[in-house]
């Protein structure tokens, strides 16, 4: 699956354990271990980029900037508009590849003819949120990052949808859940894009691929009785499409039928017209 309706982000070339990529007038150039080729740099803006962000050994880096790029900037996709700034870790705000994904929502959700309520876990900077309330969703946003609820709510300010009804929270996407539980609270559609590791309200140290099953499970209970759809990310290189997708059919298909699909999602390269991979999506769907 790759995210080919972009006009304000472009990946143009790919080597060297590098991405050269183009944010609206920005072009930045990042790492990604998956880049293991070592093809020739001709895309003439390897050598006009704003920044690129060196990896330290020891972990973390840092952007070495060459031209003045602004705090803060914007890009759009269709209707939606982001709000742009180089962090800490190499990244921007949003994670383009995942545009596949908020088109899948959105149609779904249009198509539903009737009133929707979707759960965005671990929102991140609410790209996903904004999709599903654009659609006409009534949509709950979770993250425990304050920084990031918070950039989120300029998004929906800068998309022209800050008198949607969102529910924008600060909290422990598992105690929430749970929560939710206890309240008698559905959905008729989950997102969630839990990170690789993490850590619990005690402070312990979990893995993904060790917690997933529990996180899916916990989940399944505040569906609602005709649910559309649980679309579920992974930038995990342990856990498969294919093992997704398999404990999204275990744990939904025998309740609620429907159907599972999974597979890679990726971006277009420009300069040599391939795909590279960004990581996982199942979703199960009815």
């Amino acid at each position: 699956m790759r995210a080919a309706n972009w006009n304000d982000y472009e990946l143009l070339d790919t080597s060297a354990g590098e991405r050269l990529e183009r944010w609206g007038d920005i072009i930045l150039i990042r790492p990604d271990p998956q880049i293991i080729w070592h093809t020739p740099k001709n895309h003439p803006l390897w050598k006009q980029a704003h920044a690129r962000y060196h990896r330290s050994n020891t972990g973390g880096g840092k952007w070495e900037v060459y031209r003045k790029v602004p705090p803060m900037w914007k890009i759009t996709y269709g209707d939606l508009t982001f709000q742009l700034k180089m962090m800490g870790f190499k990244h921007t705000g949003i994670f383009p590849e995942q545009a596949v994904n908020w088109d899948f929502a959105m149609e779904r959700i249009q198509k539903a003819n009737r009133p929707v309520k979707i759960l965005n876990l671990f929102g991140y900077t609410g790209a996903a949120s904004l999709a599903c309330a654009k659609a006409g969703a009534q949509v709950c946003h979770v993250d425990a990052s304050k920084g990031m609820v918070s950039w989120a709510k300029e998004n929906a300010q800068a998309s022209g949808l800050a008198d949607r009804p969102v529910r924008w929270l600060v909290d422990d996407c598992v105690k929430f859940v749970q929560r939710e539980q206890r309240r008698g609270n559905h959905y008729d559609g989950i997102i969630m894009d839990p990170p690789s590791y993490g850590r619990g309200p005690g402070g312990e140290v979990w893995k993904l691929e060790d917690q997933l099953h529990d996180l899916v499970e916990l989940c399944v209970p505040i569906l609602s009785e005709d649910p559309l759809f649980f679309l579920l990310n992974s930038y995990t290189t342990g856990l498969s499409p294919a093992v997704m997708a398999y404990l999204l059919g275990v744990m939904l298909q025998k309740r609620f039928g429907g159907s599972v699909s999974a597979g890679e999602i990726g971006l277009p390269v420009t300069e040599t017209g391939l795909v590279l991979p960004c990581g996982s999506t199942a979703i199960w769907s009815k």
